[in-house]
Formats: C-alpha cells, sequence, structure tokens
C-alpha cells in the first residue's frame, strides 16, 4: 500500500476531483477509484430516489487497512467521507457529497468467523443482512433483526440506521442484537467499542455508535448476537372491516401478555396493491389485515395460539386463517415483505415515510393520514409494525411532476409531525439522513440539539463524516420556524454548518 504526503489539518485546499482520484489510485489501485460521470451515476442516491447529487469521487476498499488509509487521506485534506452499504436505505442517508469522497464498503463481505457456543458472529460490514442466518442455519442458528430489504442490506447499514425488521417486536433492533464493533474515526483510528460479553464497563457507546448513521465513525467489523431458531412459527392472518378495530386489536393482544415474534398490519389500498401483486390469498375486501406470528416450543406456541385467536375475534376480527403450513406462513409474510414493490406497479414513484408512535394511536393516526391524503391529494397506503408502532406510509407520486415531489415531501413532513404530535418519534428505523432534518427541528429544541453536535464534534472535529445529515444545525431549525423554547429563550450556538 503506498504512502501519501499529508497536508496540514488547517491547510485548506478546494476539492480536485482529478487530483483526489489520482492520489487515491496510488493507495487503493486504479481498479478500486470511480471518477467518470458515467461511473459515478449509480451512486448517485439511496434507496430515497427524490434526491440525487453525484459523488466527488468513489472510493472502494478492500480490507480494514485500506479504508483506514482514505479516511486519513480524507482528514488530512478536509475531505468529506460518506459511507454507503447497499444503498437500500429510504432517508438519503448515503446521498453523496459533491466534492467528497462516497466510501462503498461492498467488497469488505466476509464473514469472519461463527462460533456456534458463543452463539456469535464476527462479520465485515458488506455481509448481507440474510446471508448472517443463512450461515448459521446449520449450526441451528439465526441472526434475529430482519429488514424487509434482508436479501440485499448490508449489517454496516443496519447498525448506522439501527434497523429493525418484522420482528423486532420479539427480537428488538440491531442495537439488541450486537456486541462489539471495531470502528475507524474520522482521523484513521481504530477503536474497539464494546465486548465479547454481555456488557462493557463505562459509557454504553456501543449503543452510541449505532444508529449514528456515519456521523462518528465508520464500522468495520462488527460481532452479533445468534439465537436458537424456535422450534415452531404459526402465523395468523386476522381481516377486519374497520382500520380503528385492528389499531385496538394489536393493543389488545399485547396487554393480555402476549408478545409476538411478528405483528403487522395494512390498509385496504395497501392489502389490494400487494394481492395483485404477490397473490399470497388476503381478502382485499377487508378494511386492514394483522398478520400476527407467534414461535417458541411447540407447546407454548399452541398456547398462545388459541389465546391470540380469542382476543382477535374479540376485538372483531371478521375471519382469521392459521397458516396451514411453512409454505403458506412464507407466502404470507412474501406479502408484507413485498409491500413496496408492489406500490411500484401503481404510481411512478413512492415516498415512503418512517415514524413512530404509541400503539394506542393506531387508529386516530391513520384517519388522520387519510384526511392528510386527501387534504393534500395524493394517494397514501399504510403498512407498518403494528407492534412497536413504526408506521410506514407511502405517499404516491410521479417524480416527473416537480409539483407533486414538493407536496409529496410537504404531505410526508406532516404524517412525522403528527408522530411526534402524538408523543412519537422521526424515525422508528430508517434514519433521519437528508431526510427529516426539518422535522428533527420539531422533535427537539435547541439544548438537545447542541448537545448532539457537542458530540459529533468529540467524535469528528474536523466535521468530515457524513456532513449535512442526520443532526440540523440551529440554523436551519430558526429558518425552518419550528425551534421549541426552552426556558424562554433561543440559543444560537456557533456550530459548524455541517
Amino acid at each position: 500500500m503506498a504512502s501519501l504526503p499529508s497536508s496540514s489539518p488547517d491547510e485548506h485546499q478546494s476539492f480536485d476531483r482529478a487530483r483526489v482520484a489520482a492520489d487515491l489510485r496510488r493507495l487503493l489501485g486504479a481498479h478500486a477509484v470511480i471518477a467518470s460521470e458515467e461511473g459515478l451515476r449509480p451512486y448517485e442516491c439511496d434507496g430515497l430516489t427524490a434526491y440525487r447529487r453525484l459523488p466527488g469521487v468513489v472510493a472502494i476498499p478492500t480490507d480494514g487497512e485500506e479504508l483506514r488509509a482514505v479516511i486519513g487521506y480524507c482528514h488530512g485534506r478536509r475531505i468529506p467521507i460518506v459511507p454507503r452499504g447497499a444503498g437500500t436505505g429510504l432517508s438519503g442517508g448515503a446521498l453523496p457529497h459533491s466534492e467528497g469522497v462516497l466510501l462503498n464498503l461492498a467488497r469488505l463481505n466476509r464473514i469472519l468467523a461463527i462460533d456456534p457456543l458463543s452463539r456469535t458472529a464476527r462479520v465485515q460490514p458488506g455481509v448481507r443482512n440474510l446471508q448472517i442466518s443463512e450461515a448459521a442455519s446449520k449450526f441451528g442458528l439465526f441472526y434475529a433483526p430482519d429488514p424487509s430489504s434482508q436479501i440485499a442490506c448490508t449489517i454496516g447499514g443496519n447498525i448506522a440506521e439501527n434497523s429493525g425488521g418484522l420482528h423486532c417486536i420479539k427480537y428488538g433492533l440491531t442495537v439488541h442484537n450486537i456486541l462489539k464493533l471495531e470502528v475507524v474515526l474520522s482521523d484513521g483510528e481504530l477503536v474497539t467499542i464494546g465486548s465479547d460479553a454481555l456488557d462493557a464497563p463505562g459509557f454504553d457507546l456501543l449503543a452510541l455508535m449505532t444508529g449514528s448513521e456515519g456521523l462518528l465513525g465508520i464500522v468495520v467489523e462488527a460481532t452479533v448476537k445468534l439465537l436458537a431458531k424456535p422450534q415452531c412459527a404459526r402465523l395468523v392472518l386476522a381481516c377486519f372491516d374497520d382500520v380503528v378495530k385492528a389499531g385496538a386489536a394489536v393493543g389488545n393482544v399485547i396487554a393480555r401478555g402476549v408478545i409476538p415474534a411478528g405483528f403487522e398490519m395494512m390498509d385496504n389500498p395497501t392489502i389490494r396493491t400487494v394481492e395483485a401483486y404477490s397473490h399470497s390469498g388476503y381478502d382485499v375486501e377487508a378494511a386492514a389485515i394483522l398478520l400476527c406470528e407467534l414461535d417458541g416450543s411447540v407447546e407454548n406456541v399452541e398456547e398462545m395460539l388459541g389465546k391470540v385467536e380469542t382476543i382477535l375475534r374479540e376485538s372483531g376480527a371478521t375471519s382469521l386463517r392459521v397458516a396451514r403450513d411453512e409454505a403458506e406462513r412464507q407466502r404470507f409474510w412474501a406479502g408484507r415483505k413485498g409491500a413496496l414493490p408492489a406500490a411500484g406497479r401503481i404510481s411512478p414513484d413512492y415516498y415512503c415515510m418512517d415514524g413512530t408512535i404509541p400503539r394506542r394511536h393506531i387508529a386516530a393516526v391513520l384517519t388522520r393520514i387519510a384526511e392528510l391524503s386527501r387534504e393534500y391529494g395524493l394517494r397514501v397506503t399504510n403498512v407498518f409494525h403494528a407492534g412497536d408502532g413504526n408506521l410506514h406510509p407511502l405517499v404516491l407520486y410521479d417524480s416527473r411532476n416537480a409539483q407533486e415531489l414538493r407536496i409529496a415531501e410537504e404531505l410526508g413532513g406532516k404524517i412525522l409531525e403528527l408522530c411526534v404530535e402524538m408523543g412519537g418519534t422521526v424515525t422508528g428505523e430508517h434514519g433521519v439522513g437528508a431526510e427529516k432534518l426539518d422535522q428533527m427541528c420539531v422533535q427537539f429544541g435547541a439544548d438537545e440539539l447542541d448537545q448532539f453536535h457537542a458530540v459529533k464534534r468529540a467524535l469528528d472535529p474536523a466535521g468530515i463524516l457524513n456532513p449535512g445529515k442526520a443532526v440540523p444545525t440551529l440554523h436551519r431549525c430558526a429558518e425552518f420556524g419550528a425551534m421549541h423554547v426552552h426556558k424562554g429563550q433561543l440559543r444560537f450556538p456557533d456550530l459548524p454548518r455541517f
């Protein structure tokens, strides 16, 4: 690996694409650096396709040492770095910097070790989510977090966004399923966070790094927890003639002491769209359906199944179907997992929102979303993790009409602000990215944002890691006009404009 002369961290240099590309080629080799417009085009956005920007240069390291070399080079020249995994993120977290380096981690894709005795796996950030469970399956183990994009999304991106999935109500988010991280900081230093034990002394930096969206460090290795496969899994499909009843049923099940492995809800527009796409056997006349999965020992699952069926009937379910076998269980789930691609069949574009509310407000929020849909003149289909109140409304629009995109963004913002009003939050698993900065101004006040920026400065004093994402400046919040006033005083500390 060639070494390059460094410049003073305080030395200002304008971005020179040709020079940066040449320098990085010396570090990584010609095959690992992209600087042509046609080569950069595939990296102009992530899953949030409404926002697009060509990166300055793309670098594709093959190991941790090369990654550290790239970060060290950028640190010395104050060049912004945007990490990218599979590009499946839906909040613009991997939106590139036009005068920066997009760090593609796809080649760091090895499962380094699986330890069936300690039930752990050591993996690089480019390993696909589903790949971990596939490799652990021969030991009777699996990796629990399962985003709908698990066939493609990578563990590094899951850690950056603290992804959840269909079974997070029982098994938790990414943060609950990792033990240790190897992280490269913005100056190239490699640090270990967490331990192989269930807990480590000191501050919980593991939780801080998980969900930090690439602003604090870049993961080069993760030790994740593996769980024993349950003996049995049964899936109940319940239909309702009213979304209010379906929303109430979610709370009724959990209030009676049952914690499903997965608990999903879809409204009628989503049901119709999904059924035409996946042919999962959904009742297209239902106002809403619930998918409630129970897993564990055979005896325990059978006991819970009877209890859940009784609760759902008492809650107003018009029909119940229990998957007859594994094939039907997978078919029922296929519809839910195909909700996003199914939306692409009925609309040129969709804007997938991500907010979380207390379960007791599901019905009220769905009612208000329907009202907002009519007010703004855009269709909204709703699919979400009902068990933990994580909503994923899909705002359907046509990006060829610039006015519709603006309306879709405004409608999406109103939905997120509704989540905050109901005691929830602007994200559940997609992250803030470049998408929800204004809504962060609604949720947090000046003092809180000041603390977020203090953490950012402590770990990335140069401000080069994924600038402009996740945490808005107070200047932006003041312009948005939604800054909370704390103690009757508005503070504007001297913050860097990331």
